[in-house]
């Protein structure tokens, strides 16, 4: 090998090194991201980021109820028949975290990743569902079984399919 291309190679090298120096450098510039919810329909599924805090910091009562009535959330059809599967990030599940059904708890707070609820109970009068929409939510908490300080919420709209 001749000393130009050995030049040439260590020019590569220290250049490649360069940028993942820089890449590196703007990533640890960038916001982390909060923690994912995911909600999974049969094959379908639609994952959000926090709608309302999940950097771990409590929200005020005020925040929540704003929160809750955010319109630019995303949706998924659910048929009355299958199984909605909530799936939530590890970081999440520590904090301990429970679904709500238009503002109202749903479940018993878990430290679990994933829960299953029938289909058809988000759109049963019983527990609340009015229509052939409902709003569910993943609420998380500070850790503490019961605790009723609030984290960070994940909406979601299920509308009926069938």
């Amino acid at each position: 090998m001749t000393s130009m291309q050995s030049a040439v190679r260590r020019r590569r090298a220290v250049a490649a090194a360069g940028a993942v120096c820089a890449g590196l450098l703007v990533l640890s510039a960038c916001d982390k991201p909060t923690p994912l919810s995911t909600i999974t329909v049969g094959s379908s599924s639609v994952s959000e980021e926090a709608t309302c805090g999940g950097e771990g910091e409590g929200l005020k009562v005020a925040d929540l109820t704003k929160c809750l009535k955010d319109k630019d959330i995303k949706s998924i059809k659910v048929d009355p028949d299958e199984t909605v599967r909530f799936g939530v990030d590890p970081d999440i599940a520590d904090k301990r975290w429970t679904i709500l059904m238009n503002g109202q708890p749903l479940t018993e707070d878990s430290t679990k990743t994933y829960r299953t609820i029938p289909g058809s109970v988000f759109f049963n009068a019983q527990y609340g569902a009015q229509g052939n929409s409902t709003l569910v939510s993943i609420k998380a908490g500070d850790g503490k079984k019961g605790s009723n300080k609030v984290t960070g919420l994940w909406s979601f709209r299920l509308k009926k399919d069938a």
